[in-house]
């Protein structure tokens, strides 16, 4: 059966053709749809959770793997464009487990064993598979354009990225790390700034935030931006989708609240 990404596992959760979900150290805030994912989490029969740390996945999943960090075990990152970075464990911790056993022992349980329970095995069977040498597309395949957005009822494309240090849960804790961190500020157009003001609210299909402006002469107009895990609970939870629209207000709310 062909396999199926996070967006299709969510809709498969929420029609009942799956009973059963591994999460692994996802943040619900950080998915595509984060009601629909809590959703899913909370309709699945049985939910098996690896995370570092207590979060919400695992207070709801029915068993819980505490898996090694980075720092107690070898591995290897793939980027975008496909390359390969391994690292060798820099702490020696007997009592981490690494993912991939917790997986290997699952899968084996399941009667669908993966083939391989260490890093080392593991990398020896990718290499052996080595890169994508079938055939590959010659032409991407158009998006359909988006109506642009009605400039006369406020409407804005919304953008974001996150920033070295935000809300994530990996930092929490920290309020000394955290006070490095920028402060959350959405990022407009001189025109943009000088018809709302310093302070602007920003209302979405998923909810609203108010944040201080500052203008960024390298944004076209028509666009905002805001870091997208500053505020809240995140811009996919309590905003918008990246690339939709907003619609934008001089906002008087108190600074950073969503």
């Amino acid at each position: 059966a062909e396999g199926r990404d996070a967006d299709a596992i969510v809709a498969a959760l929420a029609a009942g053709e799956l009973s059963g979900l591994v999460v692994a150290g996802v943040d619900p805030d950080d998915t595509a749809d984060p009601a629909a994912t809590r959703a899913a989490i909370e309709a699945a029969g049985f939910v098996v959770a690896f995370d570092l740390r207590a979060t919400e996945v695992t207070d709801a999943a029915d068993v819980v793997f505490p898996v090694a960090p980075v720092t107690d075990k070898s591995g290897s990152f793939v980027n975008w464009e496909g390359r390969v970075r391994s690292w060798d464990a820099a702490l020696r911790n007997p009592a981490s487990l690494p993912e991939l056993r917790a997986l290997a022992g699952i899968a084996e349980q399941l009667g669908t064993p993966l083939g391989f329970k260490t890093v080392e095995e593991a990398r020896a069977e990718l290499q052996q598979l080595g890169p994508w040498d079938g055939a590959r597309s010659t032409s991407l395949e158009a998006v359909p354009q988006r109506p642009s957005p009605d400039r006369s009822t406020g409407e804005l494309v919304l953008a974001t990225w996150k920033q070295m240090i935000d809300n994530g849960r990996m930092q929490d804790g920290d309020k000394f790390l955290k006070a490095t961190g920028r402060t959350p500020v959405a990022l407009v157009s001189r025109a943009l700034y000088d018809e709302h003001g310093p302070t602007i609210s920003l209302t979405g299909d998923r909810g609203s935030m108010t944040l201080p402006a500052e203008i960024a002469d390298d944004l076209v107009d028509g666009v905002v931006w805001v870091p997208a895990n500053s505020v809240g609970n995140g811009v996919l939870a309590d905003l918008a989708s990246p690339g939709t629209t907003v619609t934008i207000t001089g906002g008087m709310g108190e600074r950073g609240t969503a």
